[in-house]
């Protein structure tokens, strides 16, 4: 999977780099940019009760993952401008949250 994320953001480095987009690139405005894509993504949902958003129509569910590909295609530019390893940043943080979220001795049922 790291090296599919590796070809996906070399792609997306050169795709910016043919239309001459890296000075607009920033960690601000991407960081922007995802904002706005994940409030398109959220407004799919809106006005939807909880059974809704989980059985979205295929027409629905292609458009929110035609924006879900926009969060995550902003999100790797980024990480790729301040040189993180989103891989290891998940992970690492997966630790913390089990550290600061342990499962409970009597789980609810």
């Amino acid at each position: 999977m790291e090296s599919e994320l590796k070809s996906l953001v070399q792609a997306l480095r050169d795709f910016a780099q043919a239309r001459a987009w890296e000075p607009y690139h920033s960690p601000k405005n991407l960081a922007s940019a995802l904002s706005v894509e994940a409030a398109e993504l959220l407004e799919h949902f809106q006005w939807l009760t909880e059974a809704q958003s989980r059985s979205l129509d295929p027409a629905k569910r292609a458009e929110v993952g035609a924006e879900m590909a926009d969060v995550f295609l902003y999100l790797l530019q980024l990480a790729d401008k301040l040189d993180i390893d989103l891989i290891d940043a998940a992970r690492r943080k997966m630790i913390v949250n089990a550290r600061k979220y342990p499962v409970p001795v009597d789980p609810p049922t």
